[in-house]
């Protein structure tokens, strides 16, 4: 240690991502490939490249649920969220499991697992037709999209920081990327995405654990950094408050996360696809009751991350490159962390295992977008053509290879966004997750529901993320709470599904129902033009 005059600190000197750290990251990538290439002789049916059969073990299908959806931008989120603004996130996360589990596991999963479906989106069909159907497949598509492309310009700016190239390189490290999720979709099928998944996911743990341990014996013990205190640079969040500009509360995110898991749960193509490569609803219940538990512990591990990270930069603020500062920059902090004070090796393993959370998150992506798209679009204005097993695959790896080129574009665009990463996931990827699971409910759950009603209920919800997640966009004013968007949209989907269910639309012709659409669109439609003159 340096003694630091401006700080009145120690500075650890950092060290540069070496030749060592490189040669790690490649073996890595090249037992990930070799994963895809063992699974893609075993592609012989779309049955098995899309479902694995339907003979997964709960166990594997319960971890790549919950690692499917945790991904890079939890990993790097909750330890940023910690670091520049509190404990909240991560604690609240930890403390909806048990309820997700239980409406779930006992409410949805039962529903689920009756109709021997493929795509998710056949249940929407089968109880409100093939238009419904359509606009819950597309509504999915947009989210994974974005999702993806959110995971993809998260990748490639941690890969700046650890690497500390020039800005310019990113990308040229979003190419390469996005080719290796593609490729690994392309040719292994789910069996390979659920493999590669599960174990990128347990590389994220380790990295995660060497962490602590590198700042336990840097700062003395693990008492020297376990929080004690409000930090000086969090601001006071109440435990719950109706003001809506009030950032987070305790309460509020708990609500967020909770309806949040459930509808990802219950709508979300990524998870219903690993519950259907089980026998049963038992075996589901099962995988997800494993995803759940897998789920606490991980996000009170990476709680514990930002809370080592915070306290160590604390410590030692010069050890931060000029410009950066927890109170600013928490995102950063951890991925600098990991590139430049971990052990040389280790610094390349933890590295490799961010860069293949972010292949794997992708690949998951490009799976599920695949499967839904060929069996709500492509299978059904072909089924009468009596396509070979082997044409059918042959389309599913163009589509891999289609997907793959869109979340490469639409990386450039998720950077507009402003907020950390928590916020940003609010207001890009769950846009459509709400909207979508409000169709599912009133599929599943609402006997009165028509396609009418459910669609106009889509539109609202759709529109209430949009005005809580952009109200200081679009009206000038100060900003509201992402956490927000959640109950709003959710409450909109089955309230305006509901109510406009009651009308005799059934049977109607397309005119009558163009013009009962325009009768029930023109408050939003006048709501929207008033924020825009305003």
């Amino acid at each position: 240690m340096n003694p630091d005059p401006a700080a009145g600190a120690s500075v650890i000197v950092a060290h540069a991502f070496g030749g060592m750290d490189w040669a790690v990251v490649l073996a890595y990538g090249v037992v990930l490939a070799s994963i895809g290439t063992l699974y893609s002789r075993r592609q012989r049916t779309t049955e098995e490249y899309f479902v694995a059969g339907r003979n997964q073990r709960p166990f594997l299908a319960g971890v790549s649920i919950f690692a499917s959806l945790f991904t890079l931008i939890s990993y790097l989120g909750i330890p940023g969220e910690w670091t520049q603004h509190g404990p909240i996130v991560a604690i609240s996360n930890v403390l909806t499991c048990p309820l997700c589990y239980l409406i779930v596991g006992f409410f949805l999963i039962p529903v689920i697992m009756r109709l021997p479906i493929t795509s998710a989106y056949e249940l929407l069909e089968a109880r409100l037709g093939r238009t419904v159907r359509l606009a819950g497949s597309a509504t999915f598509v947009c989210i994974r999209l974005i999702w993806m492309s959110l995971i993809l310009h998260t990748a490639a700016n941690v890969l700046i920081r650890v690497v500390g190239c020039d800005p310019s390189w990113i990308i040229s490290f979003k190419v390469v990327i996005g080719l290796s999720a593609t490729v690994i979709a392309l040719v292994g099928g789910i069996d390979a995405v659920m493999i590669v998944t599960v174990v990128d996911f347990f590389v994220l743990l380790l990295g995660a654990v060497l962490t602590l341990v590198s700042i336990t014996i840097r700062t003395g013990g693990i008492g020297a950094w376990w929080p004690r205190h409000w930090a000086a640079h969090w601001s006071t969040e109440p435990f719950a408050s109706l003001n809506p500009h009030v950032r987070i509360t305790m309460l509020g995110t708990c609500i967020y996360f909770l309806i949040g898991q459930v509808c990802l749960a219950g709508s979300d193509q990524i998870t219903i696809q690993r519950y259907l490569t089980t026998r049963d609803a038992a075996a589901a219940r099962r995988a997800y009751r494993t995803s759940c538990i897998v789920m606490g512990g991980t996000f009170a591990l990476m709680g514990m991350v930002g809370a080592a990270v915070l306290e160590f930069f604390q410590l030692h603020p010069s050890s931060l490159p000029a410009g950066m500062s927890v109170a600013k920059n928490g995102d950063a902090c951890y991925p600098y962390y990991m590139g430049h004070y971990l052990p040389s090796g280790i610094s390349g393993l933890v590295v490799a295992g961010v860069v293949a959370a972010a292949i794997s998150g992708l690949s998951s992506g490009i799976n599920s977008v695949i499967t839904v798209i060929f069996k709500d679009f492509i299978d059904i204005s072909a089924e009468r053509h009596g396509r070979s097993e082997a044409s059918k695959i042959r389309t599913a790896r163009w589509l891999a290879f289609g997907i793959g080129l869109i979340a490469l574009a639409g990386s450039l665009a998720v950077a507009l966004v402003r907020g950390d990463l928590v916020e940003v996931t609010g207001k890009t990827v769950n846009l459509f997750a709400y909207p979508m699971f409000g169709l599912f409910f009133l599929a599943m759950f609402v006997p009165y529901a028509t396609p009418f009603g459910a669609i106009i209920g889509a539109v609202y919800s759709i529109a209430a993320a949009v005005l809580v997640g952009y109200w200081d966009v679009l009206s000038g004013q100060p900003p509201l709470s992402f956490q927000w968007m959640a109950p709003t949209s959710l409450a909109a989907a089955l309230a305006v599904g509901c109510l406009f269910s009651l009308l005799p639309t059934r049977g109607r012709a397309r005119r009558v129902l163009a013009g009962y659409a325009t009768v029930s669109l023109a408050p939003l439609v006048a709501l929207i033009a008033w924020l825009l003159r305003a």
